[in-house]
């Protein structure tokens, strides 16, 4: 099993989440978040004055999935949030070591 975490631009959610559902991942944990990376953030203007924008706004996305459909989510995502400009976000990928429903108690690929 793994953990997809995914940080997207806030308006490519919905064309993400139903890529997912697409692939037959239902469930997902989306979290609002800021940050930069290469672009450093932006100039804004606010009233006549310019200010910088150090940190972004974004979307993190938590997915757990199989190892099996890791590729398939990732490619999902991939699709779904590029834009093809600077910013478009990250994927990475790490090992989960247990998951357990707790309303059944299943585990692991059951739990999920």
């Amino acid at each position: 099993m793994k953990i997809v975490m995914a940080i997207i631009k806030p308006f490519k959610l919905e064309e993400v989440r139903d890529a997912l559902t697409a692939i037959g991942v239902h469930g997902l944990t989306v979290t609002e978040v800021k940050g930069y990376g290469r672009q450093k953030g932006h100039t804004e203007i606010y009233r006549g004055a310019e200010y910088a924008v150090s940190f972004l706004p974004k979307i993190k996305i938590e997915v757990a999935v199989a190892s099996a459909q890791v590729d398939k989510t990732i490619d999902a995502i991939t699709a779904a949030a590029k834009t093809g400009q600077i910013g478009d976000g990250k994927i990475f990928v790490m090992a989960l070591d247990h998951a357990v429903r707790i309303r059944t108690g299943e585990a692991d690929d059951a739990a999920l």
